[in-house]
């Protein structure tokens, strides 16, 4: 004699692989959310850009002295704690030859981030001689992820994004500006 046929229940065929399915869809979502945490929780922080809220310091000259050339620029200095924390933050424009230097008067290790930065830039990392040990090229606006080497520095100087490429400036060069106390005399 046959065995009789197992039926399913009526209006559940199935139900055992769409549980599979339906657990392996949760879990795949999980594992989108929790990789994408990073990114998400560097990126939360955002506010639309303000121009009010950008600031504006007094300027003064500054050169870059690459194996091929002189390189003139007008920076902003930031000198304060909190000239320091907002630096070119809600700023949509940076000409190309301006710029804005992060004193911090002795060496010390620093690292920047880019949160409410609208703007590539260029951070060029400075030991108190002026000699750049480090240049992180291109960063991402609105990232809190830090950028800045091992080494201590005394200086960033933050130029547009592109400008150490352009110009062909690299670790070893020199920047040249009064707090360094070797900016060349006219």
């Amino acid at each position: 004699m046959a065995q009789p046929k197992t039926q399913s229940r009526p209006g559940r065929p199935h139900s055992s692989r769409r549980a599979f399915v339906g657990l392996g869809a949760v879990v795949a979502l999980i594992s989108l959310i929790w990789a994408g945490g990073a990114d998400a929780q560097r990126l939360r922080s955002r506010e639309p850009l303000n121009p009010a809220k950008a600031q504006t310091l007094p300027a003064s000259p500054l050169v870059i002295q690459s194996a091929e050339a002189l390189h003139p620029f007008t920076v902003e200095l930031a000198e304060s704690e909190s000239q320091r924390a907002i630096g070119l933050m809600h700023r949509n424009f940076l000409a190309s030859d301006r710029g804005m230097l992060f004193d911090f008067y002795v060496e010390q290790p620093e690292q920047f981030w880019m949160r409410n930065t609208f703007i590539p830039l260029d951070m060029l990392f400075i030991r108190a001689t002026g000699e750049i040990v480090f240049i992180a090229e291109e960063t991402i606006p609105h990232s809190d992820k830090p950028v800045g080497p091992t080494r201590p520095v005394r200086a960033v100087l933050e130029v547009p994004g592109g400008t150490a490429k352009r110009l062909g400036i690299k670790a070893g060069d020199t920047v040249r500006h009064e707090i360094f106390g070797n900016l060349p005399q006219p």
